[in-house]
């Protein structure tokens, strides 16, 4: 296996599994917090119960994906050492602020629980909220982190001498790129999180078990998922004009756009063929890519064939997981919406049908989340600094990453299985029945 692809395919399959737990880690503590304070104000046991319940598996995601993130530190350096020297002077900071907040989540974490009836009720919530609000931020800063890959900012760069130079880490944290990038992230991992935990507890609501209890944990997730849901629509639509600002490129292959057009219309679907620049079985909408991407239906967007070939990133993956991210999204809102219309008209229950679009949702934020990661990096290439360092031209000189690669994807499977097991386990015990 070529190096360059063995790199890529650890690295992928690393992110791929660290951010599920890294979205986990931002949603499932305010869950926590918000069950605890509904003990608190009502003092109903299933509150608790729920709360504890939660609290542990917060705790087994926070483990593993301590050990899945710190293994993605370490790869940076092993894999990619030329991108380390040269980018680790710049966008350090968010790095290291993205550590502060981990050490402040682990303790706060530690505080709550082993603090049930050892510390102040009140302090005890508010490490709770500290938990959560640490998590939040880690995501923020190290979202920011990969936004400077994307928009590179804060030094100077000479492509003859290859000198980076003037650093300045605040500009580079504070890039372009950081607050659209942050924002659809953060929005996605609410979304992605609350509706596995809609949809767990409506497939036991489904098969008749401790109905009150998770009808209760679905009313805490669901204002989560319900706003979350409706905003990132709108966070999309920021993201999209910023990327047709910064990377035209990005967004052509995402689109499948290969030719130059004005008043571009949006592909719906669709199989791209690189080779022949042509696109089979889409359905398009006049106008709609431009309006989109620059507010205006003659808006020109750039096609594919306005840049070197050697600088395109790929078609095909990028395009079809844009596809699968805006289709979830989509069904994501109007799933919102109908809920939010039988809240409105005072409905004193679900209907089972909802309960069971809940459940057959379960995995699908996580998938978009998958997807919009797939974008964003494969989007990128093959760049790894845009513009300025090239993926190839960051690779380690050290052979035989295939091995490393294959290594590490049976970790994550076995990492996997075993976090699936805990988990199973966690919901057995509390829900008291035998799954």
């Amino acid at each position: 296996m070529d190096n360059l692809l063995a790199a890529r395919i650890q690295m992928g399959t690393s992110l791929a599994f660290h951010i599920i737990f890294a979205c986990i880690g931002m949603v499932m503590p305010a869950l926590m917090t918000s069950s605890y304070a509904k003990y608190i104000r009502t003092r109903d046991e299933e509150y608790l119960r729920l709360t504890k319940m939660w609290m542990k598996g917060v705790a087994i995601f926070f483990a593993v994906g301590a050990v899945s993130g710190t293994l993605l530190s370490f790869e940076l350096g092993l894999l990619w050492p030329n991108f380390m020297e040269h980018a680790g002077p710049i966008f350090g900071m968010p790095f290291s602020y993205e550590g502060a907040a981990f050490f402040l989540e682990a303790i706060f974490l530690g505080i709550f629980l082993y603090g049930f009836d050892r510390v102040p009720e009140k302090i005890h919530w508010i490490s709770s909220l500290m938990v959560s609000i640490s998590g939040v931020l880690s995501g923020i800063f190290i979202t920011s982190a990969n936004a400077w890959m994307n928009s590179p900012s804060g030094f100077k760069f000479d492509p003859v001498t290859k000198i980076y130079s003037d650093i300045d880490p605040i500009a580079a944290m504070f890039n372009d790129a950081w607050a659209s990038q942050a924002t659809h992230m953060i929005l996605a991992a609410f979304s992605a999180s609350s509706i596995a935990v809609i949809g767990i507890h409506s497939l036991l609501v489904l098969k008749g078990i401790n109905l009150d209890f998770n009808k209760k944990a679905i009313k805490i997730a669901l204002p989560f998922f319900l706003v979350s849901s409706l905003l990132q629509p709108l966070s999309g639509d920021l993201s999209a004009k910023d990327i047709a600002q910064r990377q035209p490129e990005k967004l052509a292959a995402m689109e499948a756009h290969f030719k130059t057009e004005k008043g571009a219309s949006l592909l719906i679907g669709g199989l791209p063929n690189e080779e022949e620049e042509t696109v089979e079985w889409g359905i398009k909408i006049p106008y709609l890519l431009s309006i989109l991407s620059f507010g205006d239906p003659q808006a020109v967007v750039k096609g594919l064939e306005e840049f070197p070939k050697e600088e395109r990133p790929p078609v095909l993956i990028p395009h079809l997981a844009f596809q699968i991210m805006v289709g979830i999204g989509t069904l994501f809102l109007l799933i919102s919406l109908y809920t939010l219309f039988l809240i409105v008209r005072k409905k004193t229950s679900f209907p089972r049908n909802l309960y069971r679009i809940f459940a057959l949702c379960t995995p699908l934020g996580f998938l978009a989340v998958e997807a919009g990661w797939t974008v964003t990096e494969v989007g990128r290439q093959p760049w790894i600094i845009y513009k300025v360092m090239k993926t190839s031209e960051a690779l380690t000189p050290m052979e035989g990453i295939g091995y490393s690669a294959f290594f590490f994807i049976f970790l994550y499977v076995f990492l996997g299985v075993l976090v699936t097991w805990l988990f199973y386990r966690q919901v057995k015990k509390y829900q008291g029945y035998k799954l």
